[in-house]
């Protein structure tokens, strides 16, 4: 299985593309603005879309890589697999005719380009020979983030947080899963703490509290997303401090890295 990083950042600047990741060549994780790097042709290639949650950064993308592909849709549409709350959020204030064409009716209701189906934290999904399981969220508006596994057997989980604060559920689910690499933001600095936990996001001490949570006998990379352009430097300063300045449940420091467009998971 292939992860390709199509947009991790947590708002829009030159080389600064919002989040999406594509799984091998047909199923997108959140439709971000890094989607719109994709030709026509691989855009084609994808038949679904598992969505984190309804906020702008993750959806973006969506409604415009609909009319890009519709023509050639009919008959065959693309999945969007999200929590009801998301769909919902979808219907109302997207595909509402008004902001967007209603494309779960178009070119009618029994051959729509799009087809809605959700999901349930906890309830994985096949695609493919592929297990997609959302995981347990905590953040403003209803959401989950995704543990995704190969075919292969015993293949590891490859594991995104989506956007989320402390959240002990999530971490009782991963420290049972085998994890290959884990992508979890951390979108305010240390000096924006207040406002990261009004608007239920990680900031590096938080960050470091909650990869406490790790089971003492697991070891993987742990990918560093969603960070806000302005702040990149100084979180990333941060969070490579923080194993430093404070008692850790571990023996050695974790292994932290910060996930940048382009990058790619071979699993």
């Amino acid at each position: 299985m292939r992860v390709r990083v199509l947009g991790c950042s947590g708002a829009i600047a030159r080389d600064c593309k919002t989040t999406s990741f594509l799984i091998d060549q047909d199923v997108l994780i959140d439709a971000g603005t890094g989607v719109g790097d994709l030709t026509r042709e691989e855009m084609l290639r994808i038949d679904d879309v598992f969505l984190t949650h309804s906020h702008m950064d993750h959806i973006a993308c969506l409604p415009l890589m609909l009319d890009t592909v519709a023509a050639s849709r009919v008959g065959r549409p693309l999945r969007v697999h999200a929590l009801p709350e998301t769909l919902e959020a979808l219907r109302t204030h997207v595909f509402n005719n008004v902001i967007w064409p209603d494309f779960s009716r178009l070119p009618s209701a029994e051959a729509p380009v799009v087809t809605l189906h959700a999901i349930q934290v906890g309830v994985p999904r096949q695609v493919r020979g592929r297990t997609i399981e959302p995981l347990p969220a905590n953040h403003a508006v209803p959401a989950c983030g995704y543990a995704v596994r190969g075919p292969e057997p015993r293949a590891p989980w490859w594991v995104f947080s989506g956007d989320t604060e402390r959240n002990p559920a999530f971490w009782e689910r991963v420290n049972g899963l085998e994890v290959s690499a884990l992508v979890i933001e951390t979108a305010f600095s240390n000096r924006e703490r207040e406002l990261a936990q009004l608007a239920k996001h990680l900031s590096p001490e938080v960050l470091a509290s909650e990869l406490d949570e790790i089971g003492l006998e697991k070891r993987y990379p742990i990918y560093i997303t969603h960070t806000k352009p302005a702040e990149t430097e100084t979180i990333m300063r941060e969070v490579a401090m923080f194993d430093q300045v404070r008692p850790s449940r571990r023996e050695v420091a974790h292994d932290i890295r910060w996930l940048s467009a382009g990058h790619v998971f071979e699993l």
